[in-house]
């Protein structure tokens, strides 16, 4: 074939390589010419034409918005879905689970006034919610960073708490052994309570946030923001300090999530109370961990209900 170059030179190329290198070209011009019938097309235009439809259905597909079904609800991608998802129901329960997430997490941004200068080495990044539905059936809705744009954030500090299961099944046997009780919680929001480790700032975007007034204005993020690569680093630190701090606890060197100190039952008897950390969830061994619960729930909101002894 007689090719033309982008230079405007011109040069005989095999059909193979031709084939090869430019397909769909290849394929076109021989059924705009008539020989697509021709012994060296016949079959392989056929071919290529077939998998061009193939791409583009493909990539059509692609483009149509597809919502999760979740124990048989719809689960939305965008608040306007969610909305009309509410009216399609006749109910408001996604616009609760939106309103209720977003009266906790406006604590995590500082709107600037207008003029106000950004701290120096701030990252710009995005932010939007993610929708769910719980096992009860309960819609959830939750607010995340971009954190994923801030690329400058050292490794060490995105680490957060997963105690191990063997240090949890050692808690275990531990109680049993010394007829203790166990007790677990989940902390509401936990990473909100901790000061960000790295600067970012976001540009609201919308009017569910701070109202219509403050839309297209800018907003530090002064909280450990979910979706920050850093934030989980940030919860664990800060409770780490209460542990250390308000209730005396020592971290273990065999396992960084698990934290014990010494105790002494009513008997007289001397023990270890441990408490093993797991992100947000806590698991308190001891022969009144309820006690150290309380404490605990002192410095932050424990979940309704997810005070008891742990479940599967």
């Amino acid at each position: 074939m007689l090719v033309q170059w982008t230079d405007g030179s011109q040069s005989w190329i095999p059909l193979k390589d031709v084939k090869e290198s430019n397909p769909l070209e290849t394929a076109e011009y021989a059924i705009s010419r008539g020989i697509d019938a021709e012994p060296a097309f016949n079959w392989w235009v056929k071919h290529v034409q077939r998998t061009k439809d193939r791409i583009i259905n493909r990539v059509r597909a692609s483009k149509q918005v597809k919502h999760r079904i979740k124990f048989g609800i719809k689960v939305p991608n965008t608040v306007d879905d969610a909305l009309s998802f509410d009216k399609e129901n006749a109910n408001d329960l996604w616009r609760k689970a939106i309103n209720k997430e977003l009266d906790k997490v406006r604590v995590a941004f500082q709107l600037l006034d207008e003029g106000e200068s950004i701290p120096i080495g701030s990252k710009k990044i995005n932010y939007h919610l993610i929708f769910e539905v719980k096992m009860d059936l309960t819609r959830k809705a939750r607010l995340v960073a971009g954190g994923h744009l801030n690329k400058n954030v050292p490794r060490h500090t995105t680490y957060s708490s997963v105690v191990s299961r063997e240090s949890v099944r050692i808690c275990f046997t531990l109680a049993a052994l010394n007829n203790l009780d166990v007790l677990s919680a989940d902390i509401g929001n936990a990473y909100l309570n901790a000061k960000p480790l790295e600067k970012c700032h976001v540009t609201v975007t919308d009017d569910i946030l701070f109202g219509p007034a403050a839309n297209g204005r800018t907003a530090i993020i002064c909280r450990a923001l979910y979706g920050m690569k850093s934030s989980g680093n940030a919860w664990r630190l800060h409770f780490a300090n209460v542990l250390d701090k308000v209730l005396n606890f020592r971290q273990c060197y065999a396992d960084n999530d698990v934290w014990y100190r010494p105790s002494m039952k009513p008997d007289g008897t001397k023990y270890y109370q441990y408490v093993c950390i797991y992100v947000d969830d806590i698991l308190i061994t001891s022969h009144n961990p309820r006690e150290t619960m309380a404490v605990i729930g002192e410095h932050f909101d424990l979940k309704p209900g997810s005070v008891g002894p742990p479940s599967l």
